[in-house]
């Protein structure tokens, strides 16, 4: 399969996985990396060039908010990012319209399939 195809179908789920994932606690950017990349068998392996400016999306609308924490000892400085009220809805909304997304196209394809 071509990579180009592959890489636009994980480009339409990005912002749903992260907001899912900070959905229980906050967390950094490369923590959000790694569980991305290990819940989905490597399907989703992010480079910080693309799991960033996801994260500044985000927080530009709103839907998640960062802090820096205070480093300790030889510890350096994270950003954490946490899910907001207006992110926890959104993705309430982003999981309806996936399932509704995913339904319709499994018809389609189940209907080619029977032709």
């Amino acid at each position: 399969m071509k990579q180009k195809y592959e890489q636009q179908m994980k480009k339409g789920v990005l912002e749903m996985l992260v907001l899912q994932l900070l959905s229980g606690e906050e967390k950094y950017g490369y923590q959000l990396i790694c569980q991305l990349s290990e819940e989905s068998g490597g399907m989703f392996l992010l480079k910080e060039g693309t799991l960033y400016p996801i994260l500044y999306r985000l927080e530009e609308d709103g839907l998640v908010v960062s802090r820096w924490s205070e480093p300790k000892g030889r510890e350096v400085s994270r950003k954490y990012y946490r899910i907001t009220e207006e992110g926890r809805e959104t993705l309430k909304q982003l999981r309806i319209l996936w399932g509704r997304f995913t339904k319709n196209v499994d018809v389609i394809l189940k209907n080619a399939d029977a032709r």
